[in-house]
């Protein structure tokens, strides 16, 4: 057991409460003890509070910037991620694993608090979790949490409310959108897990996706993020061991490889009769991944984005 992740993120917290002016964020003391920022449910955010908002999920242990890219030829700002802690940054804290349901109140939880909680089966399988003096949490969602909620996390990450600070941030604001967006190397991470595949075997991730165009309801924000990822973003990950378990493994971890690939998440979503827990779980994968054997030296590419489902989704005709 350790206190790493979430001591880091608590530092990044810090520094972004001291600046939450200029990131135009706010935040509030809740009466039991214990802040809440917010960078996107009421208060406006931006890039910059979007780029803070996912170092913290990331527990600092990644670089995140915006980068010149295109979408079928048109220049497009790209999010771009980096890290040489792959799994302690995607999937020990960034992956949103942990669904925070206190009475009507729901949000989608990621960040280092999920580490101290170890509420969700990966915690077990990769045998880690964290005993922390303080914690940190991301909170994907369009309703501010209240003492209720943070009670009920305190009480599973046995850290008090006086040490904790979540982040709140709705999909469909710029923030929010941005954070979901630096998930390209996780959603990588993820899949290989749900594989079966032996991630510790994973050095180093890169990542690079579209930035989606912000709109105003959370539905089709969830859509264009979800297509950006499908559709546009493409990883790379530097993994040890032999390349034959690459070349079995590979075709399976695109989006492609799910038979529910193709159409704009929203109308998948439609299809699945508006239940996101109908959907082949095998779909939320990068569009493109590369395999670089740092043993081998060989290199195994899968997939492809499709530039005409973006320009669909992002409503560029």
């Amino acid at each position: 057991m350790t206190d790493r992740l979430n001591v880091y993120a608590y530092e990044l917290a810090c520094q972004f409460i001291n600046g939450a002016d200029k990131l135009r964020v706010t935040c509030h003391n809740l009466p039991g003890g214990g802040q809440i920022v917010d960078c996107g449910v009421q208060a406006e955010g931006g890039i910059a509070a979007g780029l803070a908002l996912a170092k913290v999920c990331l527990s600092g242990l990644a670089e995140i910037t915006v980068v010149p890219g295109e979408i079928d030829g048109l220049t497009w700002p790209c999010v771009q991620v980096s890290t040489d802690h792959p799994v302690e940054a995607c999937l020990f804290s960034q992956y949103a694993g942990w669904r925070i349901n206190v009475k009507t109140y729901f949000a989608m939880g990621s960040g280092p608090m999920r580490a101290a909680a170890a509420v969700e089966e990966l915690f077990e399988r990769l045998e880690y979790r964290e005993t922390s003096q303080c914690t940190v949490g991301v909170l994907e969602t369009s309703e501010l949490p209240d003492d209720s909620v943070m009670q009920s996390i305190a009480a599973k990450t046995k850290v008090p409310p006086e040490q904790t600070i979540l982040f709140a941030a709705r999909t469909s604001s710029q923030s929010g959108n941005f954070q979901v967006l630096a998930r390209s190397v996780e959603t990588a991470l993820h899949k290989l897990f749900t594989l079966g595949f032996d991630v510790r075997r994973v050095r180093s991730g890169y990542g690079i996706v579209p930035l989606a165009p912000v709109v105003a309801d959370d539905l089709t924000a969830i859509g264009r993020t979800n297509d950006a990822i499908l559709y546009g973003s493409r990883v790379t990950l530097w993994v040890q061991g032999d390349d034959q378990s690459l070349a079995k493994i590979g075709p399976l971890v695109p989006s492609m490889a799910s038979d529910a690939y193709g159409k704009p998440f929203l109308e998948i979503f439609e299809d699945a009769g508006r239940d996101f827990y109908q959907i082949d779980p095998h779909l939320f994968s990068p569009a493109q991944i590369n395999f670089h054997n740092l043993d081998s030296g060989y290199v195994h590419r899968f997939g492809n984005t499709a530039p005409e489902i973006l320009r669909e989704s992002f409503g560029l005709g």
